[in-house]
């Protein structure tokens, strides 16, 4: 436990000490799993075979292509518009309109976050709204959607747990959504609080105002056609990947590959884009997170706060603690699912021994695993961090209050929905 903490925080400060290229400490601390044991080879780079990765590295080739088609020329004209004018009304408007659109895709779907940031990285600077002011609140609202009707999949997590952890008593998805919808509300108060707090400085190569509709080659028209119908296919393939089983993670990878084919893109495109600095970090950072986890770290730390709250403490303490707990969790280890698998069936089981109704905090739990991010260790926090070109004080500024009002939002939203007693 000690050595896999310990690469863990070295990992930690590498990134935060801004010396090293982007993606580079989690391939450090993978070499040092091998070197000190507490990995084999095969372990420490399973990450460069997640199926996760895999999914994402093909979707930022499919991205590659799409962003060279008019149709994303008309939407970043229409961001661009908003930027233009500057102004905390349009910084307003666009955080409604991306949290609008998360509605479809539902939160935490990666096409969608990978979309908006890499429309914001395209945009030029402008020091009416400069792009550093909308990657972080714009990319982290792809997590919230402001109608959640799409909450299929936390939803079916959170029945998967309470049925195995002996539950019985159903759960109503629309107050469910409900639930999700009150953590949108906070994560929008906070942003919008937040606007003056977000820094100033270019993030694409552009330092200047400018058209960038203008600087997209113009494709034929079946080019463009079909280049959409493969981002199409690799969104939809990622969203009904409950029914399609692997296929769905390699989706995008079919999808990019038929690009390269058809002369969308170049070799040289497909592997840079498919060997990006943010895929690196992903791949990098799973080895870490299963070497503490086969410790026996976060399972430990389970088993002692559930040992250590006794039987008086207020049921929305509980709650807390096992959201802030969960989603910590999973922000330091990269696997969201695992660690509502570890902290889930603790609180239930602790809900029931204490005669509540566990029904709020398997809600809570569930929905925290994907609201951490405070790290930018994994996925979408590591993806703004590296593209949005922030300092980690800078990060921090903004996603620290963030994570904490919106887990308090979760929760209470949570017990008041779902009653304990």
């Amino acid at each position: 436990m000690i050595l896999a903490l310990g690469i863990l925080t070295l990992m930690i400060v590498m990134i935060m000490s801004d010396k090293f290229a982007f993606g580079a400490p989690p391939i450090f601390a993978c070499l040092l799993l091998v070197v000190t044991g507490l990995s084999t080879v095969q372990e420490a780079f399973a990450g460069f075979v997640n199926p996760s990765v895999i999914m994402i590295a093909g979707f930022m080739v499919v991205m590659a292509g799409l962003m060279r088609t008019s149709l994303i020329g008309k939407v970043q004209s229409s961001m661009l518009a908003l930027v233009k004018k500057g102004g905390y009304k349009s910084y307003a408007l666009l955080l409604v309109v991306v949290m609008f659109g998360a509605s479809f895709p539902g939160a935490g779907a990666t096409g969608y976050y990978v979309l908006i940031l890499s429309l914001i990285s395209t945009i030029p600077y402008n020091k009416k709204m400069p792009t550093s002011k909308l990657m972080m609140p714009l990319g982290f609202a792809t997590n919230h959607a402001l109608i959640p009707f799409n909450v299929a999949l936390f939803y079916g997590v959170t029945v998967s747990v309470l049925e195995t952890s002996g539950y019985t008593g159903g759960l109503s998805m629309s107050k469910f959504a409900v639930v999700n919808f009150i953590l949108a509300l906070g994560f929008l108060a906070w942003s919008l609080v937040a606007y003056r707090l977000l820094p100033d400085h270019p993030i694409s190569e552009d330092s200047e105002y400018d058209e960038v509709a203008a600087a997209v080659e113009v494709m034929p028209a079946w080019k463009e056609f079909c280049t959409i119908a493969a981002f199409i296919l690799s969104v939809v393939g990622m969203m009904l990947m409950n029914l399609l089983g692997n296929a769905a993670y390699v989706i995008p990878g079919l999808a990019g590959a038929f690009l390269l084919i058809i002369n969308v893109l170049d070799f040289r495109e497909v592997r840079d884009n498919m060997g990006a600095p943010v895929i690196l970090m992903m791949a990098g950072v799973i080895g870490v997170a299963d070497a503490l986890a086969n410790s026996g770290f976060t399972a430990m730390v389970g088993e002692v706060v559930a040992g250590s709250l006794g039987t008086n403490v207020n049921p929305f303490i509980l709650i807390l603690i096992f959201a802030l707990l969960t989603s910590t969790c999973a922000t330091f280890t990269g696997s969201s699912m695992g660690s509502v698998f570890i902290f889930a069936p603790i609180a239930i089981a602790t809900s029931l021994s204490l005669g509540l109704n566990p029904v709020a905090a398997a809600t809570a739990v569930v929905i925290a695993g994907w609201n951490g991010g405070y790290m930018p260790v994994d996925g979408m926090p590591a993806m703004i961090l590296g593209m949005g070109k922030y300092k980690l004080p800078q990060f921090w500024l903004f996603a620290v209050p963030m994570y904490l009002v919106r887990i308090f939002a979760l929760c209470l939203g949570a017990i008041i929905v779902f009653p304990v007693s």
